[in-house]
């Protein structure tokens, strides 16, 4: 279900506390298309609004230019419902930087639903999520004015400064199942992954072990998986991580709504 709206905000909002709503750009039924779950039959609420704003961002329109229809969390609950699956995907944008997440994840909680939170790791909720997918953002990821998809490099600075959230990312992992997955495109990144596992290990109490570490191929289109995908996976076996495909666009490309 598609859903847009010209007034949007680009950080998290609510209309109070009688009747909370989300900003939803997309509520949908797919496949898992990432991670552990890949192939696993959900449905998909995705948010709008994010604090970061990656160049390569497989969803602009909850990021860069966010739209999107104000729900209310029945009215999520009850589509949500409509579906027959018991696997909920909460994504966005960043769903974690809205405070009315927390009352939707609680409802599908109580529902049974089991609930993954795709989230870029800066937000830490204390919330039930029954996988916590963590997308830390490496150096790469950084709106450069070369690579600005939107403008001069504007943000460039804001998304240096919040990608990495060390509190925040130990706090996800102590407290949830979790799966950490990476979009790296060549060495370089991955080496920049064991340095940031290091200090996420240093600065958690629990183990992080590797087979928690996903490796994905950057890419929003099968054209450009197609260039990405076969160094990654070779990465992945010489650093031992696992790897994960994009299933969604190797499926539909960059359709709406996978």
């Amino acid at each position: 279900m598609p859903v847009s709206s010209d007034a949007v905000a680009r950080e998290g909002d609510g209309d109070g506390p009688d009747e909370p709503t989300l900003p939803v750009n997309e509520l949908f039924y797919s496949l898992q298309g990432e991670g552990t779950l890949a192939g696993t039959p959900s449905v998909f609420v995705r948010t709008s609004g994010c604090n970061l704003r990656c160049w390569f961002c497989d969803s602009y329109h909850t990021s860069w230019e966010p739209t999107h229809a104000r729900m209310t969390v029945d009215e999520v609950v009850a589509e949500v419902a409509s579906h027959d699956a018991d696997h909920v995907v909460v994504t966005g944008g960043e769903p974690l930087v809205h405070d009315e997440i927390a009352v939707l994840l609680d409802r599908l909680d109580a529902a049974g639903y089991h609930t993954t939170v795709e989230t870029n790791g800066t937000v830490y909720r204390d919330v039930p999520i029954d996988l916590a997918s963590v997308s830390p953002k490496l150096a790469g990821s950084t709106p450069t004015a070369e690579k600005d998809p939107a403008g001069e490099g504007e943000w460039a600075e804001r998304h240096e400064e919040r990608r990495i959230d060390l509190d925040a990312l130990a706090a996800l992992v102590e407290n949830y199942d979790h799966q950490l997955k990476f979009v790296v495109t060549d060495e370089a990144d991955v080496r920049e992954v064991e340095e940031l596992l290091g200090r996420i290990r240093d600065a958690a109490n629990v183990a992080v072990p590797d087979d928690a570490v996903l490796l994905m191929p950057e890419g929003a289109t099968r054209e450009r998986l197609d260039e990405t995908r076969p160094r990654v996976a070779e990465l992945a076996m010489e650093y031992g991580y696992r790897y994960t495909p994009r299933l969604h666009v190797n499926l539909w490309n960059d359709a709406p709504e996978t």
